[in-house]
């Protein structure tokens, strides 16, 4: 998977931007090239995206030069991050678009136990317990398309106590133990800080379950629509109740058909059903529940707790609950196309500053195809995602 050689020449001009953006992240000259020749390889038609191919892609006898830059060298693969999300936001949100910031995890199957991070754990990538890494991720989807802008990696407590592997690791001594749900809101805060402001934001269950999660973002007056289990319990007047409970009592007619976005077998349709739980806040937003069933099996059914606004559409919140695929599109690419899974690193910095340089690939070439999108005409079919809500919010500041 990837560009040619050719294509990649052919967007020369485009690369050099990119690379110019992040070029001063990079105190070396030699340190500029050897960044900019690293992500070429990352673009480029390389089996295996490890050390060793990449250096050969290059045309370098041996992987040293690429070894160094993923771990001895110096330069802030944080202030790299945060180039990469300016860009993405710059490329993929049209004019005074929001669009959506959307957090997940993904696991690094692993062998041993010597890369950071690495134990027995649940990976969403295999299905299963494996022996694996964990990174948590920020997407930022809109209208012209969606890429990676953050990452944190997810530090199991096993680790957190053993100083021994912590040193060998690299494992900076400030780095302590956090939940999935409290590294998803540090990239969140993040991206807010930076000017960012999404019409929604969207998540799965392991951070919808989390009520430090939702409060978070009802503090700051961030709509979202986030699935839960059918277990949560919300307060619906002077008493709480389960989410499913709340949804079995809407009448009939309270179901919808409604679309919820393209997918990977063509238009995916849903029954959905919701409801307003409580008045509205001074900031104009509402709690919802929404609900959706599978058309062949009216007994499949998820949840999602929602804040949006009074006048948001039960079509505004179908569609942002649908809009989650977005980052599992995100991580697929990145896997197949800019090497985000291929690394050979065990370090902190090694991981960090791989994965950095993989998202500002993959979100090089979101930006290549809305430009190739625009110049065909393609307009809504550029693949980017539908998000603009029928209620309107104040212009997003970037």
């Amino acid at each position: 998977m990837g560009m040619d050689a050719a294509t990649v020449k052919g967007w020369g001009a485009d690369f050099d931007g990119l690379m110019g953006r992040v070029g001063p992240c990079f105190a070396r000259r030699d340190l500029r090239a050897r960044a900019g020749g690293y992500v070429r390889g990352l673009l480029g038609r390389v089996d295996r995206k490890n050390g060793w191919q990449v250096a050969e892609y290059l045309g370098d006898d041996t992987p040293y030069g690429v070894q160094r830059l993923l771990g001895r060298a110096r330069w802030d693969a944080d202030a790299v991050r945060d180039e990469v999300r300016r860009y993405a936001a710059d490329h993929l949100l049209a004019p005074g678009e929001g669009g959506a910031l959307v957090v997940d995890e993904t696991g690094f199957l692993k062998k041993g136990d010597k890369s950071v991070g690495v134990q027995r754990q649940y990976s969403g990538t295999a299905g299963r317990v494996e022996n694996c890494q964990v990174g948590v991720f920020l997407a930022l989807a809109g209208s012209r398309g969606r890429a990676l802008v953050d990452r944190e990696l997810y530090l199991p407590v096993g680790w957190c106590g053993d100083d021994a592997r912590r040193k060998a690791a690299g494992v900076p001594k400030g780095a302590a133990f956090a939940t999935k749900p409290a590294l998803a809101l540090r990239m969140l805060d993040r991206a807010f800080a930076a000017g960012l402001r999404p019409d929604w934001v969207l998540a799965d269950e392991v951070y919808g379950n989390d009520s430090k999660f939702r409060r978070h973002l009802e503090a700051r007056g961030q709509p979202f629509v986030v699935a839960v289990g059918c277990h949560q319990r919300l307060w619906v007047g002077l008493r709480q109740r389960r989410v499913d409970r709340v949804a079995d009592e809407w009448p009939a007619d309270a179901w919808h058909r409604l679309g919820a976005g393209d997918g990977s077998k063509g238009p995916r349709e849903y029954d959905w059903a919701g409801g307003r739980v409580g008045g509205e806040r001074p900031d104009g937003l509402c709690k919802w529940v929404l609900a959706r069933r599978s058309v062949a099996d009216p007994a499949d059914r998820a949840y999602y707790l929602c804040l949006a606004p009074r006048d948001a559409t039960l079509n505004d919140l179908a569609l942002a609950a649908g809009m989650r695929w977005s980052v599992e599109t995100c991580f697929e690419a990145a896997k197949q196309e800019a090497g985000l899974d291929e690394y050979e690193v065990r370090s902190w910095a090694g991981w960090h500053r791989h994965v950095t340089l993989s998202m500002l690939a993959l979100a090089f070439l979101a930006a290549v195809r809305a430009r190739v999108a625009d110049a065909a005409g393609a307009g809504g079919k550029r693949g980017g995602v539908r998000l603009r809500p029928t209620w309107s919010r104040s212009p997003s500041r970037r």
